[in-house]
């Protein structure tokens, strides 16, 4: 047994078996990334569709998904990949081929890889990997995270990453603890750390009677707004926050996909004091 340091979890992880994300096992003793450089998809997408908007708008990125979550949102647009154990996932590619795939795809506009469409972190190792070698080409990287991983594992990849989009899901713990499965601490404690040498953008989906209401709108653009950079300037009024729009999928049916009116109001209350606020899936 070993215990897994990559999220809040602490996963204590029996030789062979796996954690709560299913794409880390136990293997000699040792936690590893079952899902190193297995791939569920691969494709060539605008860079806005991270969503990133204020980051080389206009390329192309390359992105990169595998399988596993360490959260267990109900509204989980990817839910075939993220609570996947991987079984049904056999194709695999190195960190060279990625990266040699990421070059060849230039003379298509593509600026990097983006690690995306899963929760990458839970196999952080060929992230950091393959990243590292797209640096020395010239290219770029991103990564599309929940941020519920330890400021460790942040650390190690981070000089590597040219730019985050982060998902902050609620500034309710008790929603992030019972919905999600997750911890608002944690996500806090991971964007922090990323805006100081990073460029970052979060995003929020809105899902009617989770997260819509004015009040826990105001308290996220109170803490965004409040963000330092790396020398305690204030820097919050810049990171671009996307609104994104909720439709019913997976486990959360039982409610109508958000009003568009309400997220154009939402934005127009951050724009207040946020610089760049964008809508999502409306």
């Amino acid at each position: 047994m070993a215990v897994c340091n990559v999220c809040f979890r602490h996963c204590d992880i029996r030789e062979g078996q796996t954690g709560v994300c299913k794409a880390r096992t136990c293997r000699d003793g040792i936690v590893v990334a079952s899902n190193y450089g297995h791939y569920t998809a691969l494709a060539l997408d605008p860079i806005e569709k991270k969503p990133l908007s204020r980051f080389h708008p206009g390329s192309m990125i390359l992105s990169y998904g595998s399988y596993g979550c360490n959260l267990f949102c109900p509204f989980c647009q990817n839910y075939d990949i993220s609570r996947s154990d991987g079984n049904e996932f056999s194709d695999v590619i190195t960190p060279e081929q990625l990266a040699g795939l990421a070059d060849k795809y230039r003379s298509k506009g593509n600026i990097g890889v983006a690690y995306t469409y899963n929760e990458p972190l839970t196999g952080y190792e060929f992230i950091r990997d393959t990243a590292k070698i797209v640096r020395n080409m010239g290219m770029m990287n991103v990564l599309v995270s929940n941020g519920t991983a330890e400021t460790a594992v942040l650390e190690e990849i981070l000089p590597y990453i040219d730019a985050m989009n982060i998902d902050i899901k609620s500034m309710s713990e008790k929603t992030y603890k019972e919905v999600l499965g997750g911890d608002l601490k944690t996500t806090k404690a991971f964007i922090e750390r990323a805006v100081k040498d990073c460029h970052v953008e979060l995003t929020m989906l809105i899902v009617p009677g989770m997260n819509d209401s004015d009040e826990e709108m105001n308290e996220l653009v109170d803490w965004i707004a409040g963000l330092t950079g790396k020398n305690g300037e204030k820097i919050g009024e810049n990171i671009p926050l996307h609104i994104s729009r909720f439709f019913p999928r997976y486990k959360m049916t039982d409610r109508p996909a958000t009003d568009v009116s309400r997220i154009h109001s939402l934005a127009e209350k951050a724009g207040k004091r946020l610089k760049y606020v964008y809508t999502g899936n409306c």
